[in-house]
């Protein structure tokens, strides 16, 4: 080969080289970055496990295993730390590991504790407390708030206000800055959401309704599931007749009726000062994204589960984080 021929080589080589060089780096910006979740779903055997993955539902690692449920996982505000409902007959306890699944411990045991979440400090979370009801009474409308401290383990009622502890509190989520819950009550005859200082004074309702009762099955609209912003903005919450209502739980066979009340779920957004409130679509069980985006789940019978949607700048796109035919329970996002 001469001079000319071998130069001439070269050069294409290292064109070839800078422009595959290039669109790689060009395919790589095109790509979106992908967040991550913890979600609880069912795993081969039907037992609630949570499972780490990218918001596509790719790369799902397991971190739980066991014969108890885990369900309703909460990410601190650091990434490190996940605290977790485990559900078993032999009754419920907060869990607490890192988020890769590691150094699990029970925080508190007792019948009924549903919906654990963080404070802003990385240190402190905040559940409601159900005390003992009737066969499927709604756990709302027998329960109390509560905080510990995770370092410590020391717990106790999170409202002092003499005034707020007389109503049935539930299912809290702690402002952006750390002072101020949002929480559902009946202080007003049917489940609202509230918002008040962390010791419950300065109750406000925030998120009114045009009316008390739906139209057409004549049973109470209530509130439920309230989750801020990261902006300390917005709050997102359900609205619609709640499922006590439905056959398995009245015990009588009416799947009209069922479908009637299904109907009615629906997750709204209202300014934490009561204002600019929006319908989101249909669906339950909303969370933010880290940038500020509110997600909702509704059952997608051709799925077999639920399906997961998030709010874009553009519109809405489906999030896969759960396997098809699998059931759930919640999920959470990695900061």
């Amino acid at each position: 080969m001469d001079a000319t021929r071998s130069a001439c080589l070269r050069w294409c080589c290292l064109a070839l080289l800078v422009f595959t060089g290039v669109a790689n780096s060009e395919e790589t910006a095109s790509k979106p970055h992908l967040r991550e979740v913890i979600v609880s779903h069912t795993d081969e055997n039907g037992v609630l496990q949570l499972y780490r993955m990218k918001e596509d539902g790719s790369d799902s690692r397991q971190l739980t295993d066991g014969k108890p449920h885990c369900v309703q996982p909460s990410c601190s505000a650091d990434g490190q730390k996940i605290v977790f409902v485990q559900r078993s007959h032999q009754g419920m306890a907060i869990w607490l590991c890192d988020t890769e699944g590691k150094h699990a411990k029970e925080l508190i045991r007792s019948e009924r504790i549903l919906l654990p979440s963080w404070l802003p400090d990385s240190k402190h979370i905040v559940w409601m407390s159900a005390g003992a009801g009737q066969k499927n009474q709604d756990p709302a409308s027998n329960s109390q708030l509560r905080i510990m401290n995770t370092k410590t383990g020391e717990s106790r009622r999170l409202f002092s206000d003499p005034e707020q502890i007389r109503f049935n509190n539930a299912m809290p989520s702690i402002s952006l800055d750390g002072t101020q819950v949002a929480f559902v009550s009946d202080r007003s005859g049917t489940f609202r959401i509230w918002v008040s200082q962390l010791d419950g004074s300065d109750a406000k309702l925030v998120s009114p309704t045009p009316r008390e009762q739906d139209e057409i099955l004549k049973l109470p609209l209530e509130q439920k599931v309230p989750a801020w912003s990261p902006d300390g903005k917005w709050i997102a919450h359900w609205e619609g007749v709640e499922m006590i209502h439905m056959s398995q739980f009245t015990g009588l066979n009416n799947p009209k009726r069922d479908q009637q009340i299904a109907a009615t779920f629906h997750v709204w957004v209202v300014g934490s000062d009561g204002k600019n409130k929006r319908k989101v679509g249909r669906g339950d069980d909303p969370t933010w994204s880290p940038d500020g985006f509110v997600t909702r789940a509704f059952p997608d019978p051709q799925r077999g589960g639920p399906k997961v949607m998030v709010e874009t700048k553009s519109g809405e796109r489906e999030l896969p984080i759960v396997p098809r035919k699998r059931n759930w329970g919640r999920f959470t996002w990695l900061p």
